[in-house]
């Protein structure tokens, strides 16, 4: 018997390999983000409506039942709306796919696409003070293989800004060391970047390489097994460093991977550092990203505060010197 074409599985199987995969060429993150939303769709699917995920039609994805579940979310899962959005956004892009595949169902598309995004408060990014980050990267106790590893980690994502699946995947060969020592990041998008290390990153990577010498996985940082540390992985070592370091105001803040990467952000724009850099030097694809940190630092808008005249201040008249005078004088 021949299954109906409008069945759910077949036309997943087809986005995730032949849309996905084979034309947009998506990155790993990307693709285990869609299958997560489509993952928790499926299993809402089969709670609230007794559907098997194998016998599910599209034509039974209707906008109801997508706002139904996106409501889920957030009343059972207590996900965020930045996280609702996301799950959207899976569910938008396999619509979208899914008109020019079987142009039947342009009007249950329709119906979906129209879905507006959530809109939530904009909060201001959160990094971390000098002191804090100093704390931090000395917290590792580097007497022990896995202390060293820390360290070494949390260095090289606060010199870099990396994303945490960026640190993850480095290898060992993306490190350059020479008269210039850089490090080669692949990004968000498949767009590559190098950034330059401190010479103490140098001797710090150059040290626990060496000591890697031995293992053939070739990671940067490898878990205890040899093997790729999980995200999960890499919000332990930041905990446990938070947990142990000196510094009694890191544990009043809620510490996650990317706060070291704000905090990168945030340092090279009190450093002075130009705006498009700090863009460049994080893979930002628009300079509108990198304002998150101009917005959220009050230093610089201290010091642009400190260049207008307070309110009520009579402002001063221009009052020519002897060489302007002399020069009128001459026309």
């Amino acid at each position: 018997m021949k299954s109906s074409p409008t069945l759910v599985g077949p036309l997943l199987q087809g986005f995730f390999v032949e849309y996905l995969l084979q034309q947009k060429h998506v990155s790993p993150q990307t693709i285990a983000s869609y299958r997560d939303a489509f993952r928790l769709l499926l299993q809402y699917v089969l709670k609230t409506r007794k559907i098997e995920p194998v016998s599910l039609d599209v034509l039974s994805l209707d906008a109801p039942l997508i706002l139904s579940f996106l409501d889920s979310l957030e009343t059972d899962r207590h996900n965020c709306v930045r996280s609702r959005n996301i799950r959207l956004a899976a569910i938008r892009s396999f619509f979208r796919w899914l008109t020019l595949r079987e142009p039947t169902i342009v009007g249950l598309a329709t119906r979906i696409l129209a879905i507006p995004v959530k809109r939530t408060v904009r909060r201001l990014v959160q990094s971390l003070t000098r002191d804090e980050i100093d704390a931090l990267l000395n917290a590792p106790d580097q007497r022990q293989w896995q202390g060293r590893r820390d360290h070494a980690l949390l260095l090289t994502l606060y010199n870099t800004g990396a994303r945490v699946s960026e640190i993850t995947a480095l290898r060992r060969d993306h490190v350059e060391f020479g008269s210039s020592h850089f490090v080669h990041l692949l990004g968000k998008g498949r767009k590559e970047r190098d950034v330059p290390l401190w010479p103490t990153t140098a001797r710090t990577l150059t040290a626990w390489f060496r000591e890697l010498a031995g293992s053939s996985s070739g990671l940067a940082f490898p878990s205890a097994r040899g093997q790729q540390l999980s995200r999960n992985g890499v919000d332990y070592v930041l905990k446990r460093a938070a947990a142990s370091a000196t510094c009694s105001t890191l544990h009043n803040k809620r510490l996650h991977p990317h706060a070291i990467r704000h905090t990168t952000g945030a340092h090279l724009l009190q450093s002075g550092v130009d705006i498009s850099v700090i863009a460049l030097w994080l893979g930002h694809e628009s300079i509108e990203t990198t304002h998150i940190y101009v917005e959220a630092d009050l230093a610089t808008k201290e010091r642009a505060l400190g260049k207008l005249a307070p309110a009520g201040a009579g402002l001063k008249r221009f009052t020519p010197g002897d060489r302007v005078l002399a020069f009128l004088s001459t026309l």
